[in-house]
């Protein structure tokens, strides 16, 4: 393990957060991670117990805490994600409880969050659901009443992860019925955390659905009622290089897509056509090698319209959005074309 250098002695004082912070700078530094100061300052507050911004008005640490700082820096020096390290991480308005098994809510991920919520906002309230027995479990903590049905423009969030992009449109869009999914047992877990936390501090309860978002038969009984529909997919080549905290500590299946990086998404946009309502949205975020292929394979589809490339902060093509067509296209996959009715639909995996 990564030892901090000794601080120097000061006596029966308690040092100041300022003096370990400046040495676990160093540390992190040394280490390769990057934005080390920042770390530093976010590790101290946690053992503090205050907010970052605080820091310099806070009391000297106890030995006690020193020691605690000391091995949390260690720690992270040894690239242990730094929300491993305090329990929770910061998406737009929310804290996340995360930890092994789900993966860690980045912040680019919040532009396509930000779009979804703009998207709920302007949308009138869905058709009621004929949603049939199986098809969810209860909403999260308990509460079906107020997940209601019908109330509401209804919000899809595919690959929930810790459930970063349903609870913020839960909260900042209260008025939709938010339905997360997700396969992972372990992610889960944290998942229903989250939405148990997020219910008990005020925010409209959301659906959890245990499921494979690659299922052709996905949420069967939200066929043709979806008015948004969002997912940020394992999406990353097999062959890239991740850093360390990603390699070690994210779940392989929340991180890599396949050897193209779109194993996930090719039938997250044929289902996502099937769900959706006409007129309906879908954003999904993507690898930043995707920027022209994902709006090509929106395009060939058929069954999409406005299709358009995002960028993040960074200028980097980051999700693509499309609207499902109010009008069946000839030749598109789930266009009924001389079968007697018949539904024609592909999985769009090629």
């Amino acid at each position: 393990m990564t030892s901090l250098p000794q601080h120097p002695s000061e006596g029966s004082e308690r040092p100041r957060p300022s003096v370990a912070v400046a040495r676990a700078a160093r540390v992190l530094a040394a280490a390769g991670v990057e934005a080390s100061r920042a770390e530093a300052e976010l590790l101290a507050a946690h053992v503090l117990g205050v907010p970052r911004g605080r820091l310099a008005l806070a009391d000297g640490l106890t030995a006690d805490q020193l020691d605690r700082y000391d091995a949390l820096v260690a720690r992270r020096a040894t690239r242990e994600p730094l929300q491993h390290l305090t329990g929770s991480a910061g998406f737009r308005h929310l804290e996340l409880a995360v930890g092994p098994g789900v993966f860690v809510p980045r912040p680019e991920t919040e532009l396509l969050a930000g779009w979804g919520v703009d998207q709920a906002r302007l949308r009138p309230g869905s058709p009621p659901s004929t949603a049939g027995p199986g098809y969810a479990e209860p909403p999260a903590a308990g509460a079906a009443e107020a997940a209601g049905v019908g109330d509401g423009p209804l919000v899809v969030d595919l690959c929930s992860g810790s459930g970063a992009i349903a609870l913020a449109v839960a909260q900042e869009a209260p008025a939709a019925r938010v339905v997360a999914v997700e396969r992972s047992p372990a992610a889960l877990a944290w998942l229903r955390r989250n939405a148990a936390d997020r219910a008990a501090a005020g925010d409209r309860p959301i659906e959890v659905v245990a499921a494979d978002v690659t299922d052709p038969e996905l949420l069967a009984g939200l066929t043709g009622r979806v008015d948004v529909l969002l997912c940020n997919p394992p999406y990353v080549p097999r062959a890239v290089l991740v850093p360390p905290e990603v390699a070690a500590h994210d779940p392989d299946e929340a991180v890599f897509g396949g050897a193209d990086g779109l194993d996930v998404i090719r039938p997250v946009l044929a289902r996502a056509a099937e769900l959706l309502r006409p007129g309906g949205v879908l954003g999904v975020e993507h690898d930043d090698t995707h920027g022209a292929v994902l709006p090509a394979l929106l395009a060939a589809d058929g069954r999409y319209e406005a299709v358009e490339e995002h960028r993040d902060l960074a200028g980097r093509p980051r999700f693509a959005t499309a609207r499902r067509r109010r009008e069946p296209v000839p030749g598109a996959p789930g266009h009924a074309e001389d079968t007697g009715g018949a539904r024609a639909w592909q999985t769009g995996s090629s």
